[in-house]
C-alpha cells in the first residue's frame, strides 16, 4: 500500500464504524474508574490499563505500520518497553555510537545494572563484525544526529540468522518514509513527539510488532510500569497524524532544495541529507527525510547561523511545523563544534532560504 493510499484511509478510519449520529471527530475519553458490575472481563477496568483514545491513536498507528501498535508517554517510553520486555540477566545487546543518545544512556545506567551487556557500534558500520552472541540489536536509521544510513533487511536477515531479535527506531523518518517491519525487524520504535505530532506541544511514542508474544509482553510491561499516554495527548497525537502526509510533501520537497544549496555554499562542509546520499539502503526510504546534518567553521559560526535566522528555533526536538537546528555537540554527541542538525518545517522554502541564507557566513 502506498503512502498516499495509507494516509487518505488514515482520514476515514473512524467512519468505518460510525454509527448514525455519531461524532466523526474521536472524542476523547477521561476517564480513571468505570461503571464495572459483575464480570469485569472484556470491558475496561481501570484507567492503567485500556482507555478508548488511546486504542484510536493506536489504530492510527497500526495502520501506517501496518502491524499492531502501542502508544507510549514518550518515545523513551517505547525504547524502555521493547528493551525491557525482551532482555533478561546475561544478555547482550548492539546499541549504535551515533544514535539517539538517551537510548545509550539507558542502556548504560539502569541495564548494566541489571545484568545486560551493551556494545556499541556505528551505524555506517553496522553489518561489520557480525551479530553472534546478540539477543537484541538496535538499530536507528538514519542515525540521529548524524544521519548515517544502515541496510535494514541486509541487517535482518543477519540478525536473525544469528539467533536475534532486531529493533530499529524510526523517528527521523516516520512510517511513511520507511517501514522496517516490511524490511525484517521485529519490532519498530518511534518517537511520535516528532513528525507524527508535528506541533511541537507534547511527547509521545510507539512500539509496532507483528509478533503477538512480543506485542503481549510489551503491553503488560506498560500496564505494570505505568508508561501510559495521557488520553488528550493520545488524542492530539491522533489529530497530528491526519495531516503527517501533508506536513511532510512539504517538509521534504523543501529540504530536497535546501539541501542542494547549503551543499554549495563555501562556509558549508560535511553536508548530510539522505536523499542526496548513494548508500544502498536509500532504497528502503521513500522520500529524503526533513533533517538535515552540515558543519560551519566553528561554534561561533553554528550558533550565529542557529540564533541569528528569525525563520529557525534553536530547540532540541524536531519534526514541527516550524523549522528549527540545533548544534547538537552541546549535548555530547561525537560531532564537530560547529556541527549543525536542521529540521525543516513548513514554511514557504524560498523566504525561508533568504533567512538562512542571510544567517550563514558570508565569506
Amino acid at each position: 500500500m502506498t503512502d498516499e493510499t495509507l494516509a487518505a484511509r488514515l482520514l476515514h478510519l473512524r467512519a468505518e464504524g460510525l454509527e448514525k449520529g455519531a461524532p466523526v471527530v474521536t472524542p476523547v475519553e477521561m476517564a480513571s474508574m468505570f461503571h464495572l458490575p459483575g464480570d469485569p472481563s472484556g470491558v475496561p477496568g481501570y484507567g492503567r490499563m485500556d482507555n478508548a483514545t488511546w486504542a484510536a491513536l493506536e489504530a492510527a498507528l497500526g495502520h501506517l505500520e501496518q502491524a499492531p501498535a502501542l502508544a507510549f508517554p514518550s518515545g523513551m517510553g517505547a525504547i524502555s518497553a521493547a528493551l525491557f520486555a525482551c532482555l533478561s540477566a546475561g544478555d547482550r545487546i548492539l546499541v549504535p555510537t551515533d544514535g539517539y543518545y538517551t537510548t545509550r544512556l539507558l542502556a548504560d545506567q539502569f541495564l548494566k545494572a541489571l545484568g545486560v551487556e551493551t556494545v556499541l557500534r556505528d551505524t555506517a558500520r553496522f553489518d561489520e563484525g557480525g551479530f553472534e552472541g546478540f539477543r537484541l540489536v538496535f538499530l536507528e536509521t538514519p542515525s540521529n544526529p548524524g544521519l548515517e544510513l544502515c541496510d535494514i533487511r541486509a541487517a535482518a536477515e543477519q540478525v536473525h540468522a544469528a539467533g536475534g531479535l532486531l529493533v530499529v527506531d524510526n523517528t527521523t523518518m516516520t512510517p511513511l518514509g520507511q517501514r522496517p517491519l516490511d524490511l525484517g525487524a521485529d519490532i519498530v520504535v518511534a518517537s511520535d513527539t516528532k513528525a507524527p505530532n508535528g506541533h511541537s506541544d507534547l511527547l509521545m511514542g510507539h512500539v509496532a510488532t507483528r509478533d503477538e508474544a512480543l506485542l503481549a509482553r510489551m503491553k503488560d510491561w506498560r500496564k505494570l510500569a505505568g508508561a501510559i499516554p495521557g488520553p488528550f495527548e493520545a488524542w492530539l497525537t491522533l489529530r497530528g497524524l491526519e495531516t503527517l502526509e501533508l506536513r511532510l510533501s512539504r517538509m521534504v520537497a523543501s529540504a530536497e532544495v535546501l539541501a542542494g544549496r547549503l551543499s554549495e555554499h563555501p562556509a558549508v562542509s560535511d553536508l548530510r541529507y539522505p536523499g542526496m546520499s548513494n548508500h544502498p539502503a536509500i532504497g528502503q526510504m521513500t522520500h529524503g527525510g526533513f533533517l538535515i546534518s552540515f558543519t560551519l567553521e566553528s561554534e561561533a559560526a553554528a550558533e550565529h547561523f542557529i540564533n541569528g535566522c528569525p525563520l529557525i528555533q534553536p530547540a532540541t526536538s524536531f519534526g514541527g511545523v516550524h523549522s528549527s537546528a540545533e548544534r547538537r555537540a552541546r549535548w555530547g554527541d561525537a560531532v564537530a563544534p560547529g556541527f549543525v542538525r536542521l529540521s525543516v518545517g513548513i514554511e514557504p522554502m524560498e523566504t525561508l532560504w533568504d533567512a538562512m541564507a542571510e544567517a550563514l557566513p558570508h565569506g
